[in-house]
């Protein structure tokens, strides 16, 4: 008898096993200059393969998640762009999920460029899922959801971001709705639409800073919520808890400062991982 083929997990699904082992945990990869400095490195792409690489060796057995911040990668043009293809294929090796934090947007064949050169299985910089800037429109940005639903992939969506210039925007009200919340509410329709009567998680998720006074209401999303904010920047595991009480098992606490200053041992930035990991298995 033929035995039923197994569906390949989704992003979701994949994010919430690794969270249940690990932690529910984003550790970002963000070779700022003043953090070169801080751990003994030249400022310039010998200095950035060298902590990215630390990094990947700190982060790929402990952390659910691996954001690095495109930005620092992109500042050193094509040889830092091969320094960060070398980290997402370290990550891919060790089996741990990356997350480019490009924060694309755009509309059209351009948007669909960016989605193939961060989510395309061809793609040198393919990542497990990549960031997004909803602000041409969610609509826009259909062709990055459309190849992450096919290829098993995520993306999460600027909604309600912890930059205090942003709240001004994304706080405003339309039809009685703040603009973040709509952005949270249409990604809602497109993961149930996506999932329909199946119980898996949506591959659209949502960024959402743990500081925030008024964040968007997440019940509805069934999608992941990463939430910058925890640790240097002042949130708590407790503020996390609150915000994601209707689906705990589906928020990440973004930490990234609060690790890598720690470094530049690797046996310390691992232990500093499992530390903060720890605090976020509730």
């Amino acid at each position: 008898m033929t035995q039923p083929t197994r569906k390949t997990p989704s992003f979701g699904e994949r994010l919430v096993a690794a969270g249940a082992e690990r932690g529910r945990l984003c550790v970002g990869i963000d070779p700022h200059p003043h953090l070169l400095e801080a751990w003994g490195l030249s400022v310039d792409v010998d200095g950035l393969r060298t902590f990215t690489l630390r990094c990947v060796e700190a982060f790929a057995e402990t952390a659910a998640v691996v954001k690095p911040q495109v930005a620092f990668f992109e500042r050193f043009g094509s040889r830092g762009f091969a320094v960060l293809e070398e980290a997402l294929a370290g990550l891919r090796e060790h089996g741990c999920l990356s997350l480019a934090d490009a924060k694309r947007g755009d509309i059209g064949s351009t948007m669909a460029g960016y989605a193939q050169a961060w989510l395309g299985e061809d793609s040198p910089l393919r990542s497990d899922a990549v960031t997004v800037s909803p602000y041409l429109g969610v609509g826009a940005l259909s062709p990055v959801f459309d190849l992450a639903e096919a290829a098993g992939r995520g993306v999460f969506v600027l909604a309600a971001t912890s930059n205090p210039e942003a709240v001004a925007l994304q706080s405003l009200s339309v039809d009685g709705r703040s603009v973040a919340q709509r952005v949270v509410d249409e990604l809602a329709q497109r993961n149930a639409s996506a999932v329909g009567t199946d119980n898996t998680v949506g591959a659209l998720g949502v960024v959402v800073g743990a500081t925030l006074e008024a964040p968007p209401a997440l019940d509805q999303l069934n999608g992941p919520v990463l939430l910058p904010g925890v640790g240097a920047q002042g949130a708590t595991p407790a503020d996390v808890r609150q915000l994601t009480a209707a689906a705990p098992e589906l928020g990440f606490a973004n930490v990234s400062r609060a690790i890598l200053s720690v470094g530049p041992d690797v046996a310390d930035l691992r232990k500093a991982v499992l530390d903060t990991a720890s605090e976020f298995r509730f």
